[in-house]
């Protein structure tokens, strides 16, 4: 094992022998000096992992040391140390990015705690992890055996994107199989359980086991909001194709600014795609029910024209069937400029008591990244997934919008419409020139299959709520993380999109989807 290097910068060295000796016998070697001076000078000639810096020294102090310190060793970890227990140096030495603080007379332990925190920390974490969840393993494929509901297959999904967070960072390749392994499984039991309750909830939309569909999403968690006179304005935001996973990678930026009053999910209806499971949120109907009341509103996939051009129509009308008479607006973000407009115009809003806003970076960058190989190589997995949506989360105006919002009495409703799941496995389908072109579904005539067990198939459309457009229309939806190809080109189409984030399927990443009250601070 290569050892830690340390500089140690105090005036009253000599007196820190014993403590130096201790952290010898450690494994550590320890470079002593009794300056500021000295500890720069020693940093400009020597690498080192840690550095422990008295405040109160001759000559320049420990926070004047600091601050040249950091001009060229940024992210060198530093440990301040003092006798005083002043606020302001305190304050002083945080500003500028140290590591830990530690009050004198220092014993050896703390010191070493000090450098296992700092320079062992991830790993400490790591190993922690990996035994917390092979602990768990056993509960959650016992728990999986049972003939679990709803509510319970969600809750399933949120322990194993836990588990997934945890262990993203772990360098044990084997561990994060495992947990891949048992994710896939889980999955599989997830598809069977809908392909075998889905149309019995649409049947029964009233019964208990029926969860939080997507046209009941606004009746249930926006318009209650409507009500509270504590609050001035309620703006549901719904950015497009966010997983659960990655609302918990934005969680503690969001926090920031806002109190999580309430996390839950609900589910998406089939086909989890953007023009089936938006409609039916703005609508508070399933889309067999738009395209018949509203079949002006309605496209079908194989038009032309944009899928979701009517959503505050159809928002008008939900409205007034609930007898809400409120004003409105409706907004939505499609690029970069259209969300700096929003922020831009963000007060005169405030009038409002329903403000909708809908942001489709999410989505996007998931079809990006089957075209783009710069996407794919930066969204490689599932981490760097979530980390390309931290990333550009904290560099957009909706960031900037909420902490905007965070200064108002607002209350955020924060939601998606589907999910998506990197597809890995292919299955053979055949359809006349008719068929639909999505990977996850399709829907049209004389829809041949490979093999059933990766399908759930429809073959009366008005059971499943959906449109019929002609006599013989079938829909069929892949489980799992399976994706459709044609025969014709089969390995180009395979290569293609293999490894590639899809919607439009059954996944627990597609389907349980994250809705989270928001209360300012």
């Amino acid at each position: 094992m290569q050892k830690v290097n340390i500089l140690w910068a105090d005036d009253e060295i000599d007196l820190l022998k014993p403590h130096i000796i201790f952290l010898s016998q450690k494994g550590y070697e320890v470079t002593a000096v009794d300056s500021g001076y000295d500890a720069i000078e020693s940093i400009k000639n020597q690498n080192f992992d840690i550095i422990f810096l008295d405040e109160n020294m001759p000559g320049i102090t420990g926070l004047e040391a600091l601050s040249k310190i950091k001009l060229f060793k940024p992210n060198l970890p530093v440990v301040m140390i003092t006798k005083s227990e002043e606020e302001r140096i305190m304050e002083s030495a945080i500003g500028n990015k140290i590591a830990d603080y530690l009050i004198k007379p220092v014993n050896p332990m703390q010191i070493l705690s000090a450098c296992k925190k700092i320079l062992d920390n991830k790993k400490l974490e790591s190993q922690a992890a990996m035994e917390r969840y092979q602990q768990d393993f056993r509960l959650l494929n016992d728990v999986m055996s049972y003939n679990l509901n709803a509510d319970q297959w969600a809750e399933v999904y949120k322990r194993i994107v836990f588990w997934d967070t945890e262990l993203a960072n772990s360098k044990d390749n084997g561990m994060i199989e495992v947990l891949n392994t048992q994710k896939n499984e889980a999955n599989v039991n997830f598809s069977d359980f809908v392909e075998d309750n889905y149309l019995l909830w649409l049947k029964n939309l009233n019964d208990e086991d029926t969860p939080l569909l997507s046209p009941f999403v606004m009746k249930e968690k926006v318009f209650s909001h409507l009500d509270d006179n504590s609050i001035e304005s309620v703006f549901f935001v719904l950015v497009d194709c966010m997983r659960y996973d990655q609302w918990k990678t934005l969680q503690p930026i969001i926090e920031e600014y806002f109190t999580v009053s309430e996390e839950s999910t609900y589910y998406s209806i089939l086909p989890t795609a953007t023009g089936y499971c938006r409609n039916a949120i703005f609508a508070g109907m399933f889309p067999s029910e738009i395209a018949q009341k509203f079949p002006n509103y309605w496209v079908d996939d194989d038009e032309e024209e944009g899928k979701n051009l009517h959503e505050a129509e159809l928002l008008t009308h939900q409205l007034k069937q609930h007898k809400i008479n409120t004003k409105f607006a409706y907004k939505k973000v499609i690029n970069y400029q259209h969300g700096k407009d929003v922020l831009d115009n963000l007060k005169d809003l405030y009038q409002n008591k329903l403000n909708v806003i809908v942001y489709n970076f999410i989505d996007i960058l998931s079809h990006s990244r089957a075209e783009m190989n710069m996407i794919r190589e930066l969204a490689r997995d599932e981490a760097a997934y979530r980390s390309l949506t931290k990333s550009w989360f904290e560099h957009s105006p909706l960031l900037d919008i909420f902490k905007e919002l965070s200064h108002q009495k607002v209350r955020i409703i924060l939601t998606t419409d589907h999910g998506s799941i990197m597809v890995t496995k292919p299955t053979r389908i055949i359809g006349d020139r008719d068929t639909t072109t999505n990977l996850r579904y399709k829907h049209g005539k004389n829809l041949n299959y490979e093999d059933s067990r990766h399908v759930f198939t429809v073959k009366n459309p008005t059971e499943a709520k959906l449109p019929k457009t002609n006599v013989t229309s079938t829909y069929v939806f892949a489980k799992e993380n399976y994706f459709f190809a044609y025969p014709n080109n089969y390995n180009y189409y395979v290569n293609y999109y293999r490894d590639t984030f899809q919607h439009g399927g059954i996944s627990m990443e597609e389907m349980i989807i994250p809705v989270i009250t928001l209360d300012t601070k």
